[in-house]
């Protein structure tokens, strides 16, 4: 049973910063693609950072520069450090993991909620 849990979020004000961290059972971790999208209300899911099994990033222009995205393939977790926190950044953070093969796995997602 594949299995990605997503632990970190909370409320915080601007400027702050939060870890977010996704511990994934059930795959072959190294394999996949992890990253983290965002879903604030009303609006559509997003990407905001993807990482590839060799350490390759990519950010959304929104976050370049004040998140970070890192992965652990020994402990199969993956990780978005946020600084600088932003009212807009104020979401539903979900992890995901996908591979060549076409398969896509969440997370339930976890709440930031930035105040001003």
């Amino acid at each position: 049973q594949v299995q990605l849990v997503e632990s970190g979020g909370g409320l915080m004000q601007a400027g702050g910063s939060l870890r977010l961290s996704c511990a994934v059972s059930g795959i072959t971790f190294s394999r996949y693609v992890v990253g983290w999208y965002r879903q604030a209300p009303e609006k559509q899911r997003e990407l905001v950072a993807t990482i590839s099994s060799g350490g390759s990033t990519n950010y959304a222009d929104s976050v370049k520069g004040r998140f970070t995205i890192s992965r652990d393939n020994v402990e199969k977790t993956m990780y978005l450090q946020m600084n600088s926190l932003k009212p807009e950044d104020t979401a539903v953070y979900y992890c995901n993991a996908r591979n060549l093969w076409g398969s896509i796995y969440w997370g339930q997602g976890t709440q930031v909620t930035v105040s001003s």
